[in-house]
């Protein structure tokens, strides 16, 4: 049974930063394609982060690129979501996700590609 658990989450002052991290377990993390997603109060989930099977292709939504850094340890199952200049518009549950891929040059933004979700982790930028 795959199991996902994010970590890291917490309360952060606007400017500040945050690691999160997400441990992966049965499955073979290495033919995954990992993700993180977020959901605002009142709004849709959306795309964060993706990066392919062996860590050295990454993509970002526009809201968070030039902030927030995705990477993966395959040796760990472990992928990280570090997040700099934190907004108050960064406030929402932060997922992390999982895609089986063929291919590992491929990540992914949509929703629908990802197999396996955590539980979430939460993050709110405040005063």
């Amino acid at each position: 049974q795959v199991h996902l658990v994010e970590s890291g989450g917490g309360l952060v002052q606007p400017g500040g930063s945050l690691r999160l991290s997400c441990a992966a377990s049965g499955l073979t993390f290495s033919y995954f394609v990992m993700g993180w997603f977020r959901r605002a109060p009142g709004k849709d989930r959306e795309f964060v982060a993706s990066i392919n099977r062996n860590g050295g292709l990454t993509e970002y939504a526009n809201s968070v690129k030039g902030r927030f850094v995705i990477s993966r340890d395959n040796a760990k199952n472990t992928v990280a979501l570090q997040m700099n200049s934190l907004s108050p518009e960064d406030t929402a549950v932060y997922y992390c996700a999982s895609a089986s891929s063929l291919y590992s040059s491929r990540t992914f933004s949509e929703s629908g590609r990802y197999n396996y979700w955590g539980q979430g982790t939460q993050v709110t930028v405040s005063s």
